[in-house]
């Protein structure tokens, strides 16, 4: 066994995460797999290991899917599901780091995931809540009126669909007070627990198999494939090998460009009073940290926030405490919305300097792939590993690779 070689452990989450307590999230899962040898197998069983293992086995690949906890126990729970196109940082913001053809199509890559999710819902019958929404971008402390209307004129250039609302159409509209505000369509939301246990079932029916629990303790890759040996000894063989293993992720992929930070979350009950418009967008802000917030179909209120660059801060039972209040407070302040939290949660949350996630090759390796998705955009993210990563192990191109290699 080569310690180096396995996963990064830590406690994901904390609290009463609002989706853990409904039904259908769950999945079936075998002691052992029944074979020792496969096509790919994809470690973890969170939204991106669904995403790719749904894609692959309708590729006809044979996927077997590992996780050391029970399937959908992970950072997926924790999950808000603001399916955003919006990228945490700024189109006009990210051209100046990256470029702007580069910033344009990572910007359009994800508007044209959250499209690609809304299609395979509705194909596949996935009952899991997901509806289109809008986004509405407030100004904030990071960006007011004169650099939001900057931002809105950038992702017009780029062919993104967005409208600037000054303060009187935002007060009008919307009963907001703010200098301005975007507005955007390609934005969803869901249910993430039932999108990922549904499509985990989706790719059980077509022949995969999740085995649970089995912690990968070493992988070592071979002249056609990776081996992966568990830590009870067990053995299994792939032609590839893909870590979707969120924010623990294997030490060979430790960059200075991201770090994990903690987030916390909210729910109310069923029915709040709210703006009858709240239903349609999703809202979030130009500030840090900021608040984002969303409604469900049954009119609970999801919201989240006060991110905080320390990794282990959302163990803190009594910062989960503060923490929900303040989020609370604030978007009471901002929408007169109030509610006594029903649920509080807090959990690991990645972050990197350019708010893309990184789909690539574990460094040093040929077959072993990594998924770590970045900031707000998870399950925006997983869409497009799970096209990346895919379009790799048949031997093709994404277009859009190089936005998201390790670096």
């Amino acid at each position: 066994m080569t310690p180096s070689r396995r996963t990064l452990k830590r406690d994901l989450r904390s609290g009463r995460p609002f989706w853990a307590e409904t039904p259908h999230i769950s999945a079936a899962h075998l002691a052992a797999p029944s074979a020792r040898r496969w096509d790919v197998v994809i470690v973890g069983t969170g939204i991106s290991a669904a995403l790719l293992a749904e894609r692959l086995t309708r590729r006809k690949r044979r996927v077997l899917i590992l996780d050391r906890r029970p399937p959908l126990r992970g950072s997926t729970l924790a999950s808000t599901a603001m399916i955003q196109h919006e990228i945490d940082v700024p189109l006009s913001r990210l051209g100046r780091q990256i470029g702007p053809d580069k910033a344009a199509r990572a910007w359009r890559r994800s508007v044209q995931a959250v499209e690609t999710l809304l299609r395979l819902s509705r194909r596949l019958g996935l009952d899991c809540q997901m509806q289109r929404k809008r986004a509405l971008y407030l100004a904030g402390d990071e960006m007011g009126f004169r650099a939001l209307e900057a931002e809105a004129e950038a992702r017009a250039a780029a062919g993104i669909p967005a409208e600037f609302l000054n303060r009187q159409r935002l007060m009008a509209e919307f009963g907001i007070d703010r200098t301005g505000a975007i507005v955007s369509p390609a934005s969803a939301s869901a249910n993430p627990g039932q999108l990922t246990a549904a499509l985990l079932r989706v790719a059980q029916e077509r022949g995969a198999e999740i085995v649970s629990p089995f912690e990968v303790a070493d992988f070592a890759e071979l002249a056609d494939g990776v081996a992966l040996a568990s830590a009870a000894g067990q053995v299994v063989v792939a032609g590839h090998a893909v870590f979707c293993t969120g924010y623990e992720f294997l030490p060979q992929m430790v960059s200075p460009h991201h770090r994990i930070i903690s987030t916390w979350a909210i729910a109310s009950e069923d029915g709040v009073a709210q703006p009858p418009w709240l239903k349609d967008f999703l809202v979030w802000e130009a500030s840090d940290p900021y608040l984002y917030f969303r409604s469900t179909p049954t009119g609970r209120i999801i919201a989240g926030g006060e991110d905080e660059d320390t990794s282990g801060a959302h163990e803190d039972p009594a910062k989960l405490r503060r923490n929900a209040a303040e989020i609370a407070r604030k978007l009471r302040r901002l929408t007169g919305i109030r509610f006594r939290p029903a649920y509080a949660w807090a959990a690991a949350f990645g972050d990197s300097d350019d708010g893309l996630p990184i789909i690539d090759a574990v460094p040093g390796c040929k077959r072993s792939l990594a998924v770590m998705g970045f900031g707000g955009n998870g399950i925006t993210y997983s869409v497009i590993a799970a096209e990346v990563v895919a379009r790799r192990i048949d031997g093709r191109r994404d277009p859009d690779a190089d936005l998201y290699r390790f670096r």
